[in-house]
């Protein structure tokens, strides 16, 4: 811990990669009590027990598809993270020189603090939507939309975002959206879809594309010079986004440091081992620390 410390405060620049696990520690979990919690009764009726398998389910109408992920939506992108392990990142680096690059898109890093110039989402963001065509290179927020769905289910939102179920619990809740909210592209008609990078029709909007060239910069500007690599949670679902130009870029440059906290996926290559520290532990407990 002294040495990543020292390593941070003596840095020039720092390059902070995240991946799923960063939110995962943040309490972001996928399944178990907190998919039960707002998705109980779709297990029930359809079988799948965690949110990403209910994300892919074939439902039969898009009313009973946006009940679904309007709750998906709002507990994952509008609700904040249970454990602050964002901000306890945002503490240590905010005074630096640094740039984020995520496959994220739950939107923490913003709702911790980063500055939204210095972030780049490579594959989407919960908050948006898109043409399932698409016929047009734009993205919507969905937030005001994704709210009337939710109350339209009989969930109660609180004062502070977070959802609530009725007194009566599921019993009370419905598992449909009136027909009236179901999205459609503005332009052409069809459905509406989530801005996620699943396929190759997956929207690259104006916005995505002027954050690209921001990272770009950065690089260019920094990656020759005393940088830190700050992995976090990348797994090895995309590595060709994260985790390998990471390596690479430390490779090329003896004055980088690769510094990788992943609980049970710290590891690097040999080539720059002598470069590298890797923590095999909690996200959040590690950041404790370092604060």
């Amino acid at each position: 811990m002294k040495e990543i410390k020292s390593i941070l405060q003596n840095a020039d620049s720092v390059l902070i990669g995240a991946g799923a696990g960063l939110s995962t520690s943040a309490g972001f979990t996928y399944s178990g009590p907190r998919f039960q919690k707002y998705f109980a009764d779709f297990e029930k009726k359809y079988g799948f027990h965690d949110m990403y398998s209910g994300g892919f389910y074939p439902y039969k109408t898009l009313e009973e598809n946006w009940a679904y992920w309007s709750r998906y939506i709002i507990i994952n992108r509008y609700m904040n993270a249970p454990i602050p392990v964002y901000e306890k990142l945002f503490e240590l680096v905010k005074n630096k020189n640094y740039f984020v690059l995520t496959t994220n898109v739950d939107h923490c890093f913003q709702k911790a603090g980063f500055d939204k110039s210095r972030l780049f989402y490579t594959q989407g963001d919960y908050g948006l939507w898109q043409c399932s065509q698409p016929c047009h290179k734009k993205t919507y927020d969905n937030q005001l939309f994704v709210e009337k769905m939710i109350r339209e289910q009989d969930f109660v939102i609180q004062s502070d975002g977070s959802l609530e179920l009725p007194k009566a619990g599921f019993n009370e809740i419905k598992m449909t959206v009136p027909s009236e909210l179901v999205p459609h592209c503005p332009v052409c008609g069809k459905p509406m879809t989530m801005n996620l990078r699943c396929d190759d029709t997956f929207v690259e909007d104006e916005g995505w594309h002027k954050a690209a060239g921001r990272y770009e910069d950065f690089l260019n500007k920094n990656k020759d010079g005393r940088i830190v690599y700050l992995e976090l949670g990348v797994g090895g679902n995309t590595p060709g986004i994260i985790k390998y130009p990471f390596w690479k870029m430390t490779y090329a440059n003896p004055k980088a440091v690769y510094v990788c906290i992943n609980k049970g996926e710290a590891e690097v290559p040999g080539e720059i081992e002598k470069q590298s520290i890797c923590v095999n532990n909690d996200i959040y407990e590690t950041l404790a620390d370092l604060r």
